[in-house]
């Protein structure tokens, strides 16, 4: 681990399951009872924008009832005592990485505690319901204010910073993820060509494991805590 200075982390799903929070997709189909295609893309917010506010907003309020869990708390840790350079970049929406500490972070498919004006394309902090068409605390305009949701067919956040880190890293270590979601899925193989180690933590084997150098199975709160003592011991 000497060589290691700069180090990318790739968060999805599975790390904030382990605090109770549901996965993206279940295997009918299904997000909390929503087909995804209703929820989750611009279409869909066209077509029923009470449903997909409601949607969110039941989400929003969600997070108060969760708190990060051991796997997060390592990595807020590692975020802290890391010397070198480090960004973690989640596929997650909530907010469970920061209420752990962690401030070099990247939420690459946006947040749920944030909103996105449709006037003025203002990105403001939001912890309440989106549903009742408040007034953007930007612009002022009333019901223009949609979930800060990256949805499928949009461009994820942060590309150009994600791709300038993975160049720069020395290790590259996904957690939690399914490898099946694009262009998150394709990290490992960039990071991969810029000569980076390649690790992946992950409760079970993923649709890209075998792109790693090495794969650990396990839950996230136990893994992340002891790889991350291993990093900050070396």
């Amino acid at each position: 681990m000497t060589a290691v200075r700069n180090i990318v982390i790739l968060t999805g799903a599975g790390i904030s399951a382990e605090s109770g929070l549901a996965t993206f997709r279940g295997p009918d189909g299904l997000w909390e009872g929503h087909r995804v295609e209703d929820v989750c893309t611009p279409e869909a917010f066209a077509r029923d924008p009470a449903l997909v506010q409601a949607f969110y907003d039941a989400r929003r309020a969600a997070l108060a009832g969760v708190v990060p869990n051991p796997a997060h708390v390592a990595l807020a840790r590692l975020d802290r005592e890391w010397p070198g350079k480090l960004l973690i970049v989640t596929q997650n929406v909530d907010d469970l990485h920061e209420r752990a500490g962690a401030t070099r972070l990247l939420h690459m498919h946006g947040e749920l505690c944030s909103a996105l004006c449709l006037a003025c394309d203002a990105r403001s902090r939001w912890a309440g319901d989106l549903g009742d068409g408040p007034a953007c605390p930007a612009c002022g305009v009333a019901g223009a204010l949609r979930p800060d949701i990256v949805w499928f067919g949009e461009m994820p956040y942060g590309m150009e910073r994600i791709e300038a880190a993975l160049a720069q890293a020395d290790l590259f270590v996904s957690i939690g993820t399914s490898g099946a979601v694009y262009p998150a899925a394709g990290f490992v193989q960039v990071a991969a060509a810029c000569g980076a180690r390649t690790l992946e933590l992950n409760l079970e084997r993923s649709a890209g494991s075998d792109l790693f150098d090495e794969t650990c199975i396990g839950p996230a709160g136990v893994l992340v805590p002891g790889w991350v003592d291993e990093v900050l011991a070396a």
